[in-house]
């Protein structure tokens, strides 16, 4: 384990706990829409999203939308109040659209690797942190692993 947390393999542990017993039981898929897609307002919006602990992945996407947000809310209330007094309050936002999930069908948290063939490992890339958004839970990386991309083979089997 500390062999893979050292290459960066292992982002973080984590304890997956269950939304229902927690009494959060809506998830909703966001939709955002920002009037310029300049990099100020870009930025702007991450650090927004960010401070929401309701919103559980955000992505920038290709296509009609600019930002799909997953959300997880206890009531179509506390949605309401995400989506009227947060989201659209976020400077640059121009539309809005959201999705209501009606069950979960898959969740996985099990990365799809094949444990019966060795598996490339990227070496840790700071460039690639720089613009990647950092997340207030993830601890900062010191490991001083290079900046290229140069990769290793790692032996997955038994793990």
């Amino acid at each position: 384990m500390k062999t893979l947390e050292k290459l960066g393999v292992i982002d973080r542990r984590i304890a997956v706990l269950d939304p229902a017993v927690l009494g959060i039981g809506v998830t909703a898929f966001i939709q955002v829409k920002l009037e310029k897609q300049v990099q100020l307002s870009l930025e702007n919006f991450t650090r927004a999203i960010d401070r929401l602990g309701q919103v559980m992945e955000c992505y920038l996407m290709t296509g009609d939308s600019d930002y799909l947000l997953r959300v997880m809310v206890s009531d179509i209330e506390d949605l309401e109040d995400l989506i009227v007094n947060k989201i659209s309050r976020i400077p640059g936002v121009s539309s809005i659209r959201s999705n209501l999930a009606l069950k979960r069908i898959s969740h996985k948290t099990v990365l799809p690797i094949d444990t019966n063939r060795p598996v490339k490992i990227k070496a840790y890339n700071n460039a690639a942190a720089k613009r990647a958004q950092p997340r207030p839970d993830a601890a900062a990386r010191t490991d001083g692993a290079a900046s290229n991309d140069a990769c290793r083979t790692l032996s997955v089997a038994g793990l």
